[in-house]
């Protein structure tokens, strides 16, 4: 498995919940990249523990930065999801007492705006923020279509996939020149498969007819940090998906990751829909 850009030390991953920590830390290991994971109690799963780790609490940033310093990591990955922790409630040790402004600027503002400021809080310490298909570009949706069994419909003015019904997971406003059609729902901040629990539930009331009518299409949002907030789909999304009644799932190429690409590609080829990866580039999320 090829690297894309050299990593002087080794590979420090910072781990929340879900199965992409430990698949990145497998694919590393494939491809000789020495690593350490650090794993957020009450996040991480305990299947990292097949690999050199080490466990912190939230407000233990001194252990944190201590393990990524005693492993030698000098760049980063942090993959998994969060839940926003209660600073009421957290215990900090001396390193987070150090950084105190910077945990407590955390408390303040949207998502958009924490991520960034955690991304630079880790610049400012001279480590490499690295999104996941930055390190592991196979990691990443290709361009085309990956199920055999189920390929797109194609009208007679485009190659692209066409459907009456979009479902837009994260705001996109070129998604309805991509994929005519009427928007049958957008993504908020319940996430994905939250998503299409709702559409499926529409379609259950009876509110849309027949069968494998719609897409679900899955982009980053302007201005989105995709270096730790690259949007995922996996096998769960197809089955969703087909909860859904929909005919498939369009994502941006290079820009969406899979969580367990075998297993993801299994799933759509059993419920016959088609997965497709599109061109797409900040351009395209901007209209």
């Amino acid at each position: 498995m090829p690297r894309t850009k050299s990593i002087a030390g080794s590979l420090g991953i910072i781990a929340g919940r879900g199965d992409l920590p430990c698949a990145i830390a497998e694919a590393a290991v494939a491809s000789g990249i020495p690593l350490h994971i650090v794993g957020i109690r009450g996040e991480a799963t305990e299947a990292i523990e097949r690999f050199p780790h080490t466990w912190m609490k939230w407000g233990e940033i001194g252990k944190l930065f201590s393990a990524l310093s005693d492993n030698h990591c000098t760049d980063i990955v942090i993959i998994g999801g969060v839940n926003r922790p209660d600073f009421d409630n957290v215990r900090f040790d001396l390193g987070a007492i150090k950084t105190l402004p910077f945990l407590l600027s955390l408390a303040k503002g949207g998502d958009d705006y924490l991520l960034s400021r955690i991304v630079r809080f880790f610049e400012d310490k001279g480590y490499r923020v690295r999104g996941a298909g930055d390190v592991l570009p196979e990691l990443l949706m290709p361009e085309g279509t990956l199920p055999r069994k189920a390929h797109p419909p194609k009208t007679e003015r485009t190659s692209r996939p066409r459907s009456r019904l979009c479902i837009l997971s994260d705001i996109l406003t070129s998604a309805r020149r991509r994929w005519p059609g009427h928007v049958l729902a957008v993504e908020a901040a319940e996430g994905t498969d939250a998503l299409l629990e709702r559409c499926a539930a529409v379609r259950l009331q009876g509110r849309v007819h027949g069968t494998k009518s719609g897409v679900l299409v899955k982009a980053p949002k302007p201005g989105q940090e995709e270096r730790i907030d690259m949007p995922t789909i996996g096998p769960e999304t197809m089955h969703k998906a087909a909860a859904a009644g929909l005919a498939g799932v369009a994502v941006a190429a290079g820009h969406v990751l899979l969580a367990d690409r075998a297993e993801t590609i299994k799933a759509a080829n059993a419920h016959k829909l088609f997965l497709v990866g599109e061109p797409w580039s900040g351009a395209d999320a901007n209209g």
